[in-house]
């Protein structure tokens, strides 16, 4: 729907008239046929349009443990590392567990002036206020609507190894995800495809959030979505010259520290820009480290006459982060909340790694873990990232009744994922742990084209979309010294370092929709709309020094089993023509609406280093009857990508004393897919393979009281009920098994109240026990947290403006959980350590003032 505000045009919904133009393991969904014809014609027709119409305007503007088959791999080292390297040597082999992205869901994350509609739930920058500055938007999402599910292993929400994303069933790789139009991929950990949104902006920069929670958007560019899509936009400098500062301390040595300026309209064209930066730093409340981010933001705005803008943006971010160590269930009750990596104490980091080794005449000591728990220990776990995001976005208007919004955008990041493994012997010293490193380089290149016609009652909305994405992944192993191990966070030179594979992947996407809205009647409306996706992705091991890795081996180990690093090159095509989607909605008597949702929706194929399970070119083959690249071959004839249907029929109602809404959602999902271990007894092998379907039922209730000025209660309850109805290549049934690592229910209890300058807020969330098995055999335990926040405005003191300060305590009543969840699910059994303990009861405190 278009609105305009002051005369300045801002965003419409773009629809099809058809009365006028007829280190892991994934899952994925079934393929649809291709009918090139029309995909290639309707993508020419919007290029050439877009050209006319740019011309015409010459003046203003206004799962999943990723283990290969070969063997486990110790995620214990870095789950970093982890991801990047599962070809750590172990003696004994455990079962291959199979990879998964979570039943997927719908979420649609916009900013500005967000407001809750149809199949749309929104965070305003006012909800975003109750919580401590710097919160992830992510966590604040989940702690605020229904559906949603957020889980970390610090206060923030900020570390992405351990940061798990849901919406009824769809995890954070499995939703659309833009950021002011720009696309950001999925937001998981090792994205090689994109950006979190907390490596994107600064928290204060987010001007709001709205998530979908029904079948999706068509206008949004993504190629991983299943369900729907998270937006995110950023605030607009401001007219007036002025800034804001805020300084935030906390428990374990937490401080942050944020800044902006804004310039003010500099000249008659109305140019203004902001600038901003903002450092967060904050020891780990367990073991070794601390977690540092940087980022900076700049926005500039430049009307052009009173017909559009152009904005301009840069982010620039760099996360330095140790980890925490992901534990086995068993482990955590065991060895409690607080086992972590054991950095600095290297003495007993070597003696576990020569006890798991099987060195002879070394045992373990009194009060030592049992073996099991020790194999699943190590020294260190390290992650650092830079990135950098750029984009131009032109808005005009064209024509009276269309509108034109074009984005052109950059993104490159690169890193070091380290990890000790304690299974690898570092040559030079005889020291049985070596320090593995994957160097991550993503360049990603695109833009998005977006038309919106109005005509008489029909809003048509049209557009495309194109990105190169470029990937490069190669692993390296430093050695450790006799005295202490190699520096996990810098020091990373090639002359130090034996690279043991790399990997390069380059990615063409395409997509294309076409929408149309009809006014029936005032306030009804009908959508009718489709979209159209190609993405190619050609790759794979473009170095294999296998051979090199030998004298890193312990000499016991027999060298065909743990050397092999499943190279495998090749390219893999997904492609549907004709994605439909329908929506009603209808606002009637003032206060009510209904609304339904329907979509198709296809997701690409994933890509990743190849040793690690989960994608169609990682952890294949066995290394001696049945290689990667045989593994590849033979799949690339019958993989489909995953493909989902999904309906949503709700209610809401708004007054001024209450608002409500139910939600009735349903999913079929097709064309599972999961890294499995197939073949005959004598001759099994790592493949990528159909695991079924699955299907999801669910509902959403919600209600908010306002019974006095100033005090809101709100309470929602979330059911969800997704069961798988496939098997196992080998045969196991999962038919009637729930799905993996999403609750099955949630409820969330809000309490706010404003008084004057002084605002109060209490908020709680119940999550049921997760499956964390594909058998269901075993769970992690449901759990209770709260929070606990506060802030008065003393309003202007001196040159200042709106003093303000706040207190926060997170995990309110310090609940020990488990809470992220890294990785693929096992088949069966408590034998994957990466679970991740929540953060303990946290105090923060914040001086912040605008000038």
């Amino acid at each position: 729907m278009a609105e305009w505000t002051v005369g300045q045009l801002m965003f419409y919904a773009v629809r099809c008239d058809w009365k006028h133009s007829s280190m892991l393991k994934i899952v994925r969904r079934k393929r649809e046929t291709l009918t090139y014809g029309p995909l290639l014609a309707s993508s020419a027709f919007v290029w050439l349009l877009s050209l006319g119409c740019s011309a015409a305007v010459a003046a203003p503007e206004s799962d999943v443990d990723t283990t290969p088959a070969t063997h486990r791999a110790h995620q214990a080292g870095s789950r970093a590392a982890a991801t990047h390297t599962t070809t750590h040597a172990r003696t004994t082999q455990a079962p291959t567990p199979i990879t998964s992205h979570a039943a997927p869901e719908t979420l649609k994350v916009s900013v500005g002036r967000v407001h809750t509609h149809n199949a749309v739930q929104a965070v305003s920058r006012e909800q975003m206020d109750h919580f401590v500055e710097g919160t992830s938007p992510n966590q604040i999402l989940a702690l605020t609507t229904p559906g949603a599910s957020f889980q970390s292993d610090d206060a923030f929400g900020l570390d992405t190894v351990a940061n798990t994303l849901y919406v009824r069933g769809f995890n954070q790789t499995q939703l659309g995800e833009t950021l002011d139009g720009i696309p950001m991929g999925g937001q998981g950990f090792h994205n090689w495809n994109g950006l979190s949104v907390d490596q994107m902006e600064i928290q204060e920069n987010v001007a709001g959030m709205t998530m979908s929670q029904g079948a999706g958007a068509l206008d949004t560019p993504s190629a991983q979505t299943l369900g729907g899509a998270l937006t995110y936009t950023t605030s607009d400098p401001k007219d007036k010259a002025g800034g804001r500062v805020g300084q935030t301390f906390g428990s374990y040595n937490a401080f942050r520290t944020f800044g902006r300026v804004d310039s003010g309209v500099l000249n008659s064209t109305g140019t203004k820009f902001y600038a901003s930066f903002a450092r967060t730093d904050q020891d780990k409340w367990k073991g070794y480290g601390d977690q540092q981010e940087m980022q900076a933001n700049f926005k500039l705005v430049q009307p052009v006459g009173d017909r559009g803008k152009i904005t301009a943006i840069f982010d620039y971010s760099d996360f330095q982060q140790y980890n925490y160590l992901g534990l086995t269930k068993g482990m955590w009750q065991r060895e409690g909340r607080n086992a972590d990596y054991l950095k600095p104490d290297y003495a007993t980091a070597l003696r576990y790694a020569q006890i798991g080794q099987g060195y002879p005449g070394v045992s373990a000591l009194p009060g030592d873990p049992s073996v099991g728990d020790m194999e699943n220990y190590a020294y260190d776990g390290t992650q650092t990232q830079r990135n950098y995001l750029s984009a131009i976005t032109g808005e005009f208007q064209l024509f009276p009744n269309v509108t034109s919004k074009t984005v052109a955008y950059a993104h490159v990041s690169n890193g070091d994922y380290s990890g000790t493994n304690p299974f690898l012997t570092s040559p030079s010293t005889g020291v049985p742990m070596v320090m593995e490193t994957g160097h991550p380089d993503v360049r990603r290149i695109g833009f998005t084209q977006n038309f919106t016609i109005n005509v008489h009652k029909n809003v048509i909305q049209t557009g495309i979309w194109y990105e190169n994405d470029t990937f490069n992944y190669p692993m390296r192993m430093y050695e450790d010294g006799l005295t202490s191990a190699h520096n996990s966070i810098s020091g990373f030179k090639g002359s130090q370092a034996t690279t043991w594979y790399s990997d390069s992947f380059n990615t063409n996407t395409f997509q294309f929709y076409l929408q149309d809205t009809y006014h029936i009647i005032e306030g009804m409306t009908v959508s009718a709309g489709f979209k159209s996706m190609l993405q190619t992705t050609h790759g794979g091991t473009s170095q294999d020094n296998s051979a090199s890795v030998m004298p890193w081996l312990v000499q016991s180990v027999d060298p065909t089993s743990y050397t092999y690093s499943h190279p495998a090159a090749g390219s893999l095509t997904a492609a549907n023509a004709f994605l439909p989607h329908f929506n009603f909605d209808y606002h009637f008597k003032d206060h009510h609406e209904v609304y339904f949702d329907i979509a198709e929706n296809m997701r690409a194929y994933d890509y990743g280093q190849q040793t690690s399970s989960g994608t169609a070119w990682g952890a294949l083959g066995n290394g001696t009857s049945v290689s990667a690249q045989q593994a590849f071959n033979a799949e690339k004839q019958t993989l489909r990508p995953e493909r989902t249907w999904n309906y949503v029929v709700g209610y809401r109602y708004n007054s001024k004393l209450l608002s409500a809404s139910a939600d009735f959602y349903h999913t079929d999902y097709y064309n599972r897919l999961a890294t499995v271990t197939t073949g005959p007894t004598n001759n099994q092998y790592g493949a990528m393979a159909n695991v079924g379907r699955e299907t999801m039922n669910g509902a959403d209730v919600m209600a908010a009281i306002r019974p006095v000025r100033g005090l809101e209660i709100s309470n929602s309850f979330s059911w969800n009920n997704a069961v798988y109805q496939g098997s196992l290549p080998d045969g196991t049934s999962l038919k009637g098994k729930h799905q993996v690592y999403y609750p099955k229910f949630m409820y969330k209890a809000n309490l706010t109240y404003t008084w004057h300058r002084a605002m109060f807020n209490f908020n709680a969330t119940y999550s049921s026990a997760r499956q964390m098995t594909y058998m269901n055999d075993e769970q992690i335990p449901a759990y209770w947290t709260s929070n606990l926040n506060g802030s008065y405005n003393f309003g202007k003191v001196g040159f200042a403006q709106n003093i303000k300060t706040t207190f926060g305590i997170t995990n309110l009543f310090n609940k020990n959980y488990i809470g992220g969840v890294y990785g693929a699910a096992s088949v069966s059994g408590d034998n994957n350590d990466n679970l991740f303990v929540a953060a303990p009861r946290e105090f923060f405190g914040s001086v912040s003032a605008q000038f």
